[in-house]
């Protein structure tokens, strides 16, 4: 190949991956703004924030449904994605921890989106489901990771920690203090499924 040839194929490739990285940078800067401030702000600030011009965000996302679309399931594969991931490098009770507050970080980014996820998610009840048996599958296996640890409680029931999350989600909503909180009620839950420990240590 003629170096003629590779820089014009160079030339070809970068658009591409330029765009992918818009695409990306949007996608993360959109799910940091929904979750702070709803999905309600205005696309050109998220544009701005992500330092592309409103043109590029419109190229990749015709409408905001687009958009949040985009960052729920970029949000929902980052969370599922993560539980393997942590399990790689941490024991499996700590794996959970961190899980549970990036499952908090998703729940409070999805809440975020709510108004404009509701239509979206009812038109796409597939999507919904998918998303529901992800989660669930992720949360059994930092369950069963602890519980052949000897670590959790044998009769846990994955939808029960789903649903302590979610509550743990709804009372710290909008919170100044919800980082703080996140921790010591993560804590209490933990202690709460884990095995006790054997007076005298046995």
């Amino acid at each position: 190949m003629s170096p003629t040839t590779a820089s014009s194929g160079d030339r070809q490739r970068r658009p591409r991956a330029d765009g992918l990285q818009n695409r990306e940078r949007l996608i993360a800067v959109a799910a940091a703004t929904f979750s702070r401030d709803g999905a309600q702000v205005s696309l050109k600030s998220i544009a701005h924030q992500a330092g592309v011009g409103i043109g590029t965000l419109y190229r990749h996302f015709p409408t905001r449904e687009a958009l949040v679309d985009a960052v729920y399931r970029a949000e929902t594969d980052r969370l599922c994605a993560a539980a393997p991931e942590l399990l790689t490098r941490m024991g499996p009770v700590e794996a959970l921890r961190a899980w549970g507050l990036r499952f908090l970080d998703y729940l409070n980014t999805k809440e975020g989106m709510a108004q404009v996820l509701h239509s979206i998610l009812t038109d796409h009840e597939d999507l919904k489901l998918q998303t529901r048996t992800r989660i669930a599958a992720a949360t059994r296996q930092l369950l069963l990771a602890g519980q052949q640890a000897g670590e959790l409680r044998a009769d846990l029931d994955p939808a029960d920690v789903s649903l302590a999350l979610a509550g743990f989600a709804l009372i710290l909503e909008r919170r100044p203090d919800a980082p703080d909180e996140a921790n010591r009620l993560l804590d209490l839950l933990l202690q709460g499924i884990g095995v006790p420990q054997v007076a005298g240590g046995r």
